[in-house]
């Protein structure tokens, strides 16, 4: 966990991500990301000369039938309270709205509830646990589909709801996060179209290119957000605050 501990350092220093005083949701599903970066986070927390606070939020999707009882457990060994807000989303997604390409619908209203119930319970932030990889998938998926140069940011204030959203695991690749999850409760993805989505293409496309060059992902990373090459990464930072 050093490893991550140090990246996610890396990110809260390069981007300003975390203040003395902030009150932190993070976002955990009980997916490998979530659970690497509440678990760093915590142990982060400890030795840090800024003082934050953190609170693990789950957004169940099926409103109470899935049993996250392993993650409440796990958030006690870390020393983390723990909140879960029930909804309906995965009925209202798959059931009744019947969507054919769910995923935006889904993502936008687990965010929302997130969003929501972390300042009724008085945090001024939420982190997110999109990885380097997530990052490179993003603007791939931007590139190809939407005619788009664009990804999202380790930082964005929404103003509407007064809410800083941050993404600390910006620096760390899945491969990494793969292997520091043994022996955590990973709690099972229950969606219908998991790995059949437009993001898994790109995860096969960079598979192909990696073949090609085994550094294809860190040099696509580093375009996106080094200073010292032509992209719109620093341009959409400096509107971050």
């Amino acid at each position: 966990m050093k490893e991550i501990i140090s990246q996610i350092n890396k990110s809260i220093k390069k981007y300003n991500l975390i203040k003395s005083g902030d009150k932190i949701a993070v976002g955990v599903s009980g997916g490998k990301d979530s659970l690497v970066l509440l678990t760093a986070l915590a142990q982060y927390k400890k030795y840090s000369k800024i003082k934050f606070e953190i609170i693990a939020i789950t957004v169940d999707q099926t409103n109470g039938k899935t049993d996250y009882m392993p993650l409440k457990n796990y958030c006690k060994t870390l020393g983390v309270k723990y909140y879960k807000e029930n909804s309906e989303i995965f009925d209202i997604v798959f059931n009744i709205r019947k969507e054919k390409n769910p995923c935006s619908l889904c993502s936008k209203m687990r965010r929302g509830l997130l969003n929501s119930t972390a300042k009724k319970l008085g945090c001024n932030k939420a982190a997110l646990a999109h990885n380097q990889d997530d990052l490179i998938e993003t603007f791939l998926l931007s590139l190809i589909y939407e005619s788009r140069l664009s990804t999202f940011k380790p930082i964005t204030y929404l103003s509407k709801i007064g809410l800083t959203v941050i993404r600390p695991l910006i620096f760390t690749p899945e491969d990494i996060i793969k292997l520091k999850c043994k022996n955590m409760p990973i709690i099972e993805n229950i969606c219908p179209v998991n790995h059949k989505t437009k993001r898994e293409e790109i995860k096969n496309v960079l598979k192909i290119l990696e073949k090609i060059n085994k550094k294809i992902k860190n040099q696509i990373f580093n375009a996106i957000i080094s200073p010292e090459r032509y992209n719109l990464f620093d341009n959409l930072l400096k509107n971050s605050d």
